[in-house]
């Protein structure tokens, strides 16, 4: 004997099965940027790396860094939704900052992100 299976109605997306959903979502999806800092450690490196995503109106949605001996290594995840300026912009502000700080800071779109990633 097989057992029932039960499948309620929402249980798949129906942008799965139609392409124009699909697209529709990817438009309407937040844009985000990743942010990558890695230098000697200071003080301030995230304070001042937020400071240039605060006046460009990135919002900083997630942080991750690490401190290997004195290297400093963060990424950031960043909403550029509203963003001033446009991200080359953004970037602009970030390299004049990783200049003055001697960091090496890139900023890079999430589409080009994972399509450098994917296999």
């Amino acid at each position: 004997m097989f057992a029932p299976v039960f499948v309620y109605p929402g249980a798949f997306h129906k942008s799965f099965f139609d392409p124009k959903d699909i697209k529709k979502e990817r438009e309407e999806a937040k844009m985000r940027a990743i942010i990558t800092v890695v230098g000697q450690d200071t003080v301030g490196i995230l304070a001042s790396v937020s400071r240039v995503c605060a006046e460009h109106n990135a919002n900083v949605i997630e942080v991750t860094q690490s401190v290997l001996e004195e290297l400093f290594v963060m990424v950031m995840l960043v909403n550029i939704d509203h963003l001033s300026g446009g991200i080359n912009s953004l970037a602009q502000s970030m390299n004049a900052l990783g200049k003055e700080k001697n960091l090496k800071i890139h900023v890079m779109h999430e589409d080009i992100f994972h399509s450098m990633h994917r296999i």
